[in-house]
């Protein structure tokens, strides 16, 4: 069997296993989601490095909610266990755009063990903000952390989200087999050579669960949701303006 084809049947397997255990933190989460934005407020995400691909999937897209703002790292996470820089993002980005007791913050770090995304959890809780990490449980809790504070983000959030990814965060084993069975693979190194991460996929899949339940909860409780078009469809961009117009001076990244 292939790289890609064993690559694809695990990711398929994981999905589904993620979709399940994950389905009781859902159903607390999304009502929480969804009376705050019932009130008018606003969903905020972050991730850092290349947590933040997961963070974004839900900012500002076709067919999510127009209230959702990211608190952007400029750095991309080359600092991210820099003492005191998560604390500076969430900061700035409660100056500018606001934290308010009873929102939500989806925290998103695949170890969990990073100080930014951390001090950030650490902020939001202060602030009265529930905290929603999703991470690799199996990494996190076998993982020390780098926060001066000696905790890990599934030690903090209020809830978490596990994409049941394995340390690492990779699952193909791609080295050559040896040419004959007396082939030395010392120049090699006798570590496992991995590739086919699966954090990106099925934390993307569980954000979008997490949406779906949110906008199931707004309708049953007699709210409208506030959801984007595709910008591709005709009158679409007019329709986004005038869905994001009551969150605009909250959102880190405005509506065209």
């Amino acid at each position: 069997m292939s790289f890609s084809e064993r690559y694809f049947k695990e990711v398929m397997r994981r999905l589904d296993d993620a979709r399940q255990s994950n389905s009781k933190v859902i159903a607390q989460v999304a009502p929480l989601i969804g009376q705050s934005v019932a009130r008018g407020g606003v969903l905020h995400v972050f991730g850092s490095g290349h947590s933040e691909v997961i963070a974004r999937e839900i900012i500002g897209r076709a067919g999510g909610l127009a209230c959702v703002s990211g608190i952007l790292d400029p750095t991309s996470g080359f600092i991210e266990n820099l003492v005191g820089y998560g604390s500076a993002l969430i900061a700035r980005h409660d100056r500018q755009y606001q934290l308010l007791p009873g929102e939500t913050i989806i925290v998103i770090s695949n170890s969990g063990k990073n100080v930014s995304p951390i001090e950030v959890a650490l902020y939001a809780k202060e602030k009265g903000l529930h905290v929603v990490g999703l991470l690799s449980l199996p990494m996190s809790r076998n993982t020390t952390t780098v926060h001066p504070g000696g905790r890990r983000l599934h030690e903090i959030a209020d809830f978490v989200l596990d994409n049941g990814g394995v340390p690492g965060d990779t699952l193909i084993d791609v080295r050559p087999e040896p040419v004959s069975p007396h082939a030395s693979q010392s120049s090699a190194g006798s570590a496992p050579l991995l590739s086919g991460p699966t954090s990106t996929v099925i934390g993307a899949m569980l954000m979008n669960l997490l949406m779906l339940d949110v906008i199931e909860w707004l309708q049953a409780n007699g709210h409208t949701p506030p959801l984007l078009r595709s910008q591709n469809l005709p009158g679409a961009i007019e329709y986004n303006r005038a869905v994001g117009k009551p969150y605009l001076h909250r959102l880190s990244r405005q509506l065209a």
